[in-house]
């Protein structure tokens, strides 16, 4: 079965298209690109948690798209700019992976997208 894109191409804020989908499933698995924090009006959310709440509400709705939920994530991976804010992502992180964690690394970088604190990526498995 060969790949097939999943909720199209994305976009930035102010509409510039990017030269990625937002997903691609290539057989039993599910490969989201990383989600940022931004609200239903596309702008970056205040502060952490809400940033935080934000991705897992765009990541739900991606895997919403392949017939999925959280509970197919087997790998996730985390960037976040801020050590600091390490303790109140995980609080919320934790909430939203409560019954079956995936696998997780977490990182601190830089992002693309100024006001950014944090971007997830998850790998869900659909087998």
């Amino acid at each position: 079965m060969p790949a097939a894109i999943i909720g199209g191409q994305l976009s930035l804020p102010d509409g510039t298209t990017l030269p990625l989908s937002k997903g691609v499933r290539a057989g039993d698995f599910v490969f989201l690109s990383g989600q940022l924090g931004l609200d239903e009006n596309g702008r970056v959310a205040e502060g952490i948690e809400a940033q935080t709440r934000h991705c897992l509400r765009n990541i739900r709705d991606a895997l919403a798209l392949a017939g999925l939920d959280l509970g197919a994530v087997v790998k996730a991976t985390v960037w976040l700019t801020e050590v600091g804010d390490f303790a109140a992502f995980n609080k919320v992180y934790a909430e939203a992976f409560a019954s079956a964690p995936p696998a997780r690394s977490t990182v601190v970088s830089g992002l693309v997208l100024p006001g950014a604190k944090i971007e997830i990526e998850v790998v869900a498995y659909a087998g």
